[in-house]
């Protein structure tokens, strides 16, 4: 499709050298006027959002239709940002000694945001949302897979904002070394990998930089004997992400169905995913489910489905490359669902990053939270019940920073969200991710 230049450490330090440079003005901007400028930038995506959701199905391979909805999402983030301006502020705080004691929230300086291949333009544009509201200059980097879309967004908005406060560099985890190390760079902002989370862990310790971390999933479905039968199926296959080749920190990869349910839930499960997902070409608007990013990604699927069956879980369905002649030459699996999986398989424990859904029976609750709440990783999780009290009680157990009831997948602005354990550090979508990328300043006046 194209070819793109790949930064090295002098463009990198070129990029940061331009935020630094432009973090006092931009710092000192009214915040209305800050707000003004992420207004901007949200219309100036909303008019390009067919264009831009194209150009992402190309490069990334997830359906059209569905990027068009990425494109939406972050125009919406940045307007919500904008809202949170004057939010950005300090409180007075009772001395009893007679002097005045407040508080004042300040941006930290230059913010490097990082982020993957499965929504490139959605978190381009989302994520620099909120550093920029609180006032701080940002870096981002897109993924080295798929950085087209950033590369528009950047032709985009390139008038928007003053020189130097959105900066862009391209390329691998050399790039992203250089960047997170770098001694000017006040913060960074990952959505990754527990391994890319640890790498910038590493490299933020030398200059104590603040890390925002959304991170991996191993997530579950949990259904109870009460569920809604037809609700819960229906749940169980949007929530697994087939739309993104399950290509999502938020899958529900783990599907724990009580023993009573277990048999019908299966059987329905794979009649309704028959019908609603089948893998296609990207850009074509009736596509429901693309392809992989890469060769890579689609050899450690194929892995990961290779050890299952040598580990003895049942293969119902999909597990292989789909049969169309048009698709012979992608990275394209069919949606794949094993049975009879026990806790101690690899994808039961693992993060796949691929079309794969594993299904345990349950029948005794505490050994169904033993084996959920199992895992190093705990970022999502959803419950399927009608009993109110399960519900809670549920929820209050789960080791996971982020729980539907009754749904999943979905997000909402202004909802916190971020992982418990080594899915990741801090909150997004809200308030907090404003507030991540501030710092509190205390001033005390002696009135004496």
């Amino acid at each position: 499709m194209a070819e793109v230049e790949t930064a090295n450490d002098a463009d990198v330090d070129a990029a940061v050298s331009s935020a630094k440079a432009a973090f006092k003005g931009w710092a000192s901007t009214p915040p209305l006027v800050r707000a003004r400028c992420l207004r901007e930038a949200a219309a100036r995506i909303r008019v390009n959002a067919a264009d831009l959701a194209l150009l992402d199905a190309a490069d990334c391979g997830n359906p059209v239709k569905a990027m068009l909805f990425d494109a939406e999402i972050a125009a919406s983030q940045l307007e919500y940002f904008a809202g949170l301006v004057l939010e950005i502020k300090g409180e007075t705080i009772p001395t009893g000694n007679g002097s005045l004691n407040y508080t004042r929230r300040e941006p930290l300086g230059v913010v490097a945001r990082i982020f993957p291949f499965n929504h490139p333009f959605m978190f381009a544009a989302g994520k620099i949302a909120a550093p920029l509201a609180a006032g701080n200059t940002v870096v981002i980097k897109p993924p080295e897979q798929a950085p087209l879309s950033t590369m528009r967004l950047m032709e985009l908005l390139a008038d928007v904002f003053p020189p130097g406060v959105l900066n862009c560099v391209i390329g691998g985890r050399e790039v992203g070394a250089a960047l997170t190390s770098h001694p000017q760079v006040a913060a960074v902002g990952l959505i990754g990998s527990v391994q890319a989370g640890k790498a910038v862990l590493h490299a933020a310790v030398d200059t104590f930089k603040r890390t925002l971390l959304e991170l991996g999933g191993k997530n579950a479905m949990m259904i109870f004997p009460d569920a809604d039968l037809e609700k819960a199926v229906d749940g169980a296959v949007r929530g697994m992400n087939f739309t993104w080749c399950g290509q999502s920190c938020g899958s529900t990869s783990r599907l724990f169905i009580h023993e009573s349910l277990h048999d019908r839930f299966v059987e329905q499960l794979l009649d309704l995913l028959s019908k609603r997902h089948k893998p296609g070409i990207a850009t074509h608007m009736d596509t429901t489910m693309g392809a992989l990013i890469n060769r890579a990604q689609y050899e450690r699927t194929m892995e990961f489905i290779a050890s299952a069956q040598a580990e003895g879980a049942l293969l119902v369905t999909g597990g292989h490359p789909p049969a169309d002649p048009a698709l012979a030459h992608g990275f394209f699996i069919e949606p794949t669902v094993f049975t009879g999986v026990k806790t101690s398989m690899r994808i039961a424990r693992e993060e796949i990053f691929g079309p794969v859904l594993s299904i345990m029976r349950w029948s005794r609750e505490d050994e169904l939270f033993s084996a959920v709440n199992g895992l190093d990783l705990g970022l999502t999780a959803s419950v399927w019940t009608n009993n109110v009290r399960t519900a809670h009680l549920a929820a209050a157990r789960l080791e996971a920073g982020y729980v539907w009831i009754n749904d999943c997948s979905a997000h909402f602005i202004g909802a916190p969200f971020g992982g418990y354990k080594q899915s990741g550090l801090g909150r997004e979508e809200s308030k907090e991710e404003l507030f991540e990328f501030t710092q509190i300043k205390n001033v005390n006046v002696s009135m004496h």
